[in-house]
């Protein structure tokens, strides 16, 4: 039994599908066992301790509690298969997100899909044991989901009836508790990341956060899941959970992925990833822990020390400085996403038809568009102003090789009076000066700024409130970063830190941006 138990426990089979999908990421067993790593080691040697995964897939999370209770439990249990009936009869529980992965994650945990066949290292009288599945259906109103939010039109009707509808049980009930009739000391896993919503722009809807608070309704003991960092900075219906999550002091530890693919090396992830530890009994700071391929940093701090949470430790100390000035934000005088109410889309004329016309920037060019198609913005028009990307220059968040960032694309310019752009782009400032907006422009594209930019990034795109962190500065002069970096006090470690992640970008204006 020992020997067949531990041949089935292969970990390169599931670090082989651990890649799947972008939504519904499959954990590699060593994520799962840093994971598991955080948990009070007594916790697998209590013959009592409850675990659930409310989002199984490949079974790993509970594969690897078992190997840990198996050995845990020896002294308590000394017969192997006594303690293997204990540990996945009473205290190893599942949800399967499809039917294809409760097979998966049965043949994983119990060495069989069906769990009540002779091949299964424990014998139960069904063919799902602990781990169910159940096809739960949407509950539709004006279109939409009322549990998660999913399109009725992209996963209702007939048309579903043969295909996954992605109706997650965990989620689709107010009480998770009456699942399987009892509490759990731990809740661990990996849920599904977003949906398509089926609007504009085929915009994916998040839901892990929808896991991580049906789950704090049991008020486990403990609870730890992994999921995308993008919260940090809310935005996309994030916001009340970012809020959540940053004031929640019974987070004791948090480890984030700046770049997901030092986590899942196969998958892009924009803003990174991130899994923690919720202790229902610790109230006070959280073990906050950066790491990447090469290094791990951890500091002891608060989540709601700024308005987003900030992700990398070194940054705390550059922000305090730069706050010790009270200066406005830059935030301030940011466009609102579609500053002139033209879509991505819109490419005007090839040439001017009136007079009037103003030149409209586009994502493949300029053209022509009449004053009157502008919606909105019109105090931009008549002025000097900075056209900056709502894309960041990395794919996905991520870093170049060299593990730095340019966060601003090279597309950013200063539009005189008569430029405008379509939706690809924000509008930063509007002045009478031409100079003014010039050196606007070239503040932007010190390392000073775009560092702080990058503080407040968790996803390839810019909005207003990624510039919270940069302070408005005396525009009627350029400024260079070793002015600023005086001016705020930085350190030589300090600016080395911001020096190491950001990369160098052209400082002329005008034309030359």
């Amino acid at each position: 039994m020992s020997d067949r138990y531990t041949a089935a426990y292969n970990p390169d089979v599931l670090s082989c599908i651990a890649n799947l999908s972008n939504d519904e990421v499959f954990t590699p067993p060593e994520v799962a066992n840093a994971m598991l790593d955080m948990l009070p080691p007594e916790l697998f040697s209590d013959p009592n301790t409850t675990f659930l995964d409310p989002a199984c897939k490949s079974g790993v999370f509970l594969r690897e509690i078992a190997k840990r209770l198996i050995a845990g439990l020896e002294d308590k249990i000394p017969d192997l298969q006594d303690r293997i009936d204990h540990i996945f009869q009473k205290q190893l529980y599942g949800i399967a997100i499809t039917e294809l992965t409760s097979l998966l994650a049965r043949r994983s945990v119990y060495c069989s899909k069906y769990p009540n066949s002779i091949y299964s290292v424990s014998k139960f009288p069904d063919v799902q044991g602990n781990i169910r599945f159940k096809n739960v259906r949407h509950r539709w109103r004006n279109g939409k989901c009322v549990f998660c939010g999913a399109s009725e039109k992209e996963y209702g009707g007939d048309k579903r009836e043969e295909l996954e509808t992605h109706a997650y049980e965990w989620i689709h009930t107010v009480r998770p508790e009456g699942i399987f009739g009892m509490k759990f000391d731990v809740i661990i896993g990996n849920p599904p990341y977003q949906l398509d919503t089926g609007g504009s722009g085929r915009q994916a809807k998040p839901i892990y956060n929808l896991f991580v608070e049906q789950a704090k309704k049991l008020n486990p003991r403990f609870l730890s899941m992994i999921i995308p960092s993008r919260w940090f900075a809310g935005g996309m219906g994030l916001d009340d959970f970012r809020n959540l999550m940053m004031s929640d002091n019974r987070i004791r530890a948090l480890t984030d992925y700046a770049n997901a693919k030092d986590c899942f090396p196969q998958n892009s992830i924009s803003g990174g990833v991130c899994y923690f530890l919720w202790d229902r009994d610790h109230r006070g700071a959280c073990s906050f822990t950066n790491l990447s391929a090469e290094k791990e940093e951890t500091v002891v701090r608060t989540l709601n020390e700024f308005p987003v949470l900030v992700r990398y430790n070194k940054a705390v100390s550059i922000l305090h400085k730069i706050g010790l000035f009270n200066e406005a934000s830059l935030s301030e005088i940011v466009s609102a996403i579609s500053p002139f109410g033209l879509p991505t889309k819109e490419r005007g004329t090839e040439r001017r038809l009136k007079n009037s016309d103003l030149i409209l920037y586009s994502s493949v060019g300029c053209g022509y568009i009449s004053q009157m198609a502008v919606s909105r913005g019109r105090e931009y028009i008549n002025s000097y102003k900075v056209m900056v990307s709502q894309t960041s220059a990395e794919h996905a968040g991520e870093p170049d090789r060299d593990r730095m960032f340019r966060v601003l694309t090279t597309s950013m310019k200063v539009l005189t009076p008569g430029e405008i752009c379509t939706h690809s782009y924000l509008i930063i400032g509007a002045y009478d000066n031409g100079e003014y907006a010039n050196n606007l422009l070239i503040y932007l594209k010190s390392k000073f700024s775009r560092f702080l930019i990058l503080m407040a990034l968790s996803s390839i795109h810019i909005s207003k409130t990624t510039f919270s962190f940069v302070p408005i500065q005396d525009f009627s002069k350029p400024w260079t970063d070793e002015e600023l970096y005086t001016k705020y006090g930085l350190t030589d470690e300090e600016i080395a830190f911001i020096e190491s992640m950001i990369k160098p970008m052209e400082l002329g204006g005008g034309d030359n941006a």
